[in-house]
């Protein structure tokens, strides 16, 4: 019996991306924040994941986001690393910096702490662009209620790896 480090609904769904993209050839990147590398993580659980997953970034700073994804600082600035403009950024810069076809971005706050009024815990963003597509940003802001910071990063990551399907 083959064991897996990750639960079976995040394998099950990272199996499918790496399936569904290898059949039309696309390769992805990711730019991940709350998740920590999760995403990356749940791809690299399924054999031949080679032929899908470019890189991953985990760009957790402000600074990182900026150095390694080319996020501008007016961005965070304004709208802050849990916003739609900076996935957006992030998923562009992912792109940039990679040889990947589509790839994702995911910032949020996962708590216990870290939540406002305006941005409470559970409070997740998330961005797809694509080589191909044009420069219509594609994102989504989704408010999780997981009780838990784990269960917050685990419904994100599914989320994520919805996104990552053909």
């Amino acid at each position: 019996m083959v064991s897996y480090l990750l639960p079976s609904d995040i394998v099950a769904l990272a199996r499918r991306v790496i399936e569904e993209n290898a059949k039309i050839g696309r390769r992805v990147a990711l730019a991940e924040s709350c998740t920590g590398g999760l995403v990356a993580a749940a791809l690299t659980e399924i054999p031949g994941s080679s032929a899908v997953l470019d890189r991953g970034f985990v760009t957790y700073s402000n600074e990182a986001k900026q150095e390694d994804l080319s996020v501008s600082s007016e961005i965070i600035e304004t709208f802050g690393a849990v916003s739609i403009a900076c996935v957006w950024a992030m998923a562009q810069g992912a792109l940039k910096h990679s040889n990947a076809d589509v790839a994702v971005a995911i910032s949020g706050v996962a708590g216990p702490d870290g939540g406002t009024p305006l941005k409470p815990v559970g409070t997740v963003v998330f961005a797809r662009a694509t080589r191909e597509g044009g420069a219509e940003p594609d994102g989504e802001l989704r408010q999780l209620d997981g009780g838990s910071r784990s269960e917050i990063r685990r419904q994100a990551t599914l989320a994520a790896l919805e996104l990552l399907l053909p």
